[in-house]
């Protein structure tokens, strides 16, 4: 015996149903039907204009599809922003990637525009970081560890809650902590500093990071150069060394220094010769034993 309703006037329960159709069922089976309908009309849209282009080179069907798929190329730009470029100049790299991946898209072999578009798109964002992002030349590989660690540092950061280690980091990415501290030394060459930018933020108008470099002392050359030459000094005798005092520091003539020391101007000028040659010859023979 069937069960009958739980009070007067409701449904009963014991009533077959397996016939009447779901209000909610039936309306998922009309989206779900619909979506697939948008997409099959979005796909043969799509075939059409590359047709067209392909075909007759026809430049408004290359216009449509670079506004179809103009979105796609701005979410790649977005998802290689880091701050380092602007994003402008990532949307443009990315659009350029995107007329290539339409230029070189056939549509005979079946696969999906955007699957083809996707891979071109971040290549060509790879290529503008790798050749022209970086301030100094850094070998492809190295730059490309670089990006690999500075993405594996952000995510340890917030899965540990703290900055992770150069161990931590290597066994993230595969690779041993020399490279990884090798990459971390390739990320700073990715951007130069200014030499006229000021010290200090709080300091515009300042001093400027090129005023306190240094720079060469001509003393320090000097003195070198002085002590050089009294340490080879020792070799000549009292007489040479005064005959060149005379010459070299009081700027005497010859005959000045013969008046002086009691001896012919060509005397003076045969010791000047015998004694510069020495100081040469202990010149040289320094700085191959050095």
């Amino acid at each position: 015996m069937a069960p009958g309703p739980p009070w007067p006037g409701a449904p009963d329960s014991g009533a077959p149903t397996a016939d009447v159709p779901s209000r909610r069922g039936t309306v998922n089976d009309d989206r779900g039907s619909g979506a697939g309908d948008d997409r099959q009309r979005r796909t043969l849209t799509e075939r059409q204009l590359f047709a067209r282009y392909h075909g007759r080179d026809d430049q408004a069907a290359r216009d449509a599809l670079v506004e179809r798929f103009l979105p796609l190329a701005t979410q790649l730009a977005q998802r290689y922003h880091r701050g380092g470029e602007p994003l402008d100049d990532l949307v443009q790299v990315a659009s350029v990637g995107l007329l290539k991946a339409i230029d070189r898209f056939d549509p005979a072999r079946g696969n999906a525009f955007s699957s083809f578009a996707v891979p071109t798109i971040a290549g060509e964002l790879k290529r503008y970081f790798r050749d022209k992002g970086w301030s100094v030349r850094v070998p492809r590989g190295l730059q490309e560890l670089a990006v690999d660690v500075d993405r594996a540092t952000d995510r340890l950061v917030h899965e540990l809650g703290r900055a992770p280690t150069a161990a931590e980091i290597s066994a993230d990415v595969g690779v041993c902590i020399e490279q990884v501290l090798e990459a971390r030394e390739a990320a700073a060459a990715y951007r130069a500093e200014s030499l006229d930018r000021p010290c200090s933020d709080d300091d515009q108008d300042g001093t400027r990071v090129v005023d306190m470099l240094g720079d060469d002392d001509p003393g320090y050359r000097q003195a070198e150069r002085s002590a050089t030459v009294e340490s080879m000094m020792s070799i000549l005798s009292d007489r040479e060394r005064e005959i060149l005092r005379l010459r070299f520091v009081e700027d005497l003539t010859q005959s000045e220094i013969g008046e002086r020391v009691g001896v012919s101007q060509m005397h003076i000028s045969r010791l000047l010769r015998q004694a510069v040659a020495r100081l040469r010859e202990a010149a040289e023979s320094s700085e191959k034993t050095a």
